[in-house]
């Protein structure tokens, strides 16, 4: 386990994840949306690529993504078995992200609220012109109550503001977390938001 502040934090991190199983959220889009059939999918901030693997597992294509230089090997090492022809990886940290491809579904976990304020408007318009007409969305937001406001340089939202990220998405889920809980860092108090949205047709 290291401090969230610490400079390996993430490398750290990513490296104790594989062996777990997907996180329900990405379970529960991959259910709603169906057998990949070879669709388009997106992870953003894929870490050592547990859930690129449900996506790849469930038939999708998928462009996996994460600012954590060690993270293509992991991803790889994760998904080994898979087709590899499916998968791509990148190196891309939230400073430098202007663009995402197209995307069928777009899956970020506990991903997002670690994008700077200065950061994440140019972000998130990044992840809304990426939905392709019926394309699923899938993410973790983070709110106010949250205990890691105030010491990171993260975006942290009231609910009306993760609300309004959303305009124009039809909203299957939106299911708010404001509880203490148990952390990689150690325990913390936890606001969440899980949402699961999808684009018009």
């Amino acid at each position: 386990m290291t401090a969230l502040h610490s400079p390996d934090h993430w490398a750290v991190y990513n490296a104790a994840q594989p062996g777990r199983a997907a996180r329900e959220l990405c379970q529960e889009v991959v259910s709603l949306a169906g057998p990949g059939a070879g669709r388009q999918a997106v992870d953003l901030g894929c870490g050592a690529g547990v859930e690129t693997a449900a996506l790849l597992g469930a038939g999708w294509r998928v462009h996996a993504l994460d600012g954590e230089p060690t993270a293509p090997h992991l991803v790889r090492t994760t998904t080994e078995g898979e087709e590899e022809a499916r998968l791509s990886v990148a190196v891309v940290p939230f400073a430098e992200l202007t663009e995402l491809p197209p995307a069928d579904l777009l899956y970020s976990g506990y991903a997002l609220p670690y994008a700077a304020p200065d950061d994440f408007p140019r972000v998130w318009a990044a992840v809304r012109r990426s939905l392709r007409p019926g394309a699923w969305l899938a993410v973790n937001l983070f709110g106010v109550n949250d205990s890691f406001a105030g010491t990171i340089d993260g975006t942290f939202l009231a609910r009306e503001e993760a609300e309004a990220l959303l305009d124009g998405l039809d909203v299957l889920a939106f299911r708010e977390e404001d509880e203490d809980g148990p952390s990689f860092s150690g325990p913390k108090h936890w606001h969440v938001f899980d949402v699961i949205a999808r684009a018009p047709r």
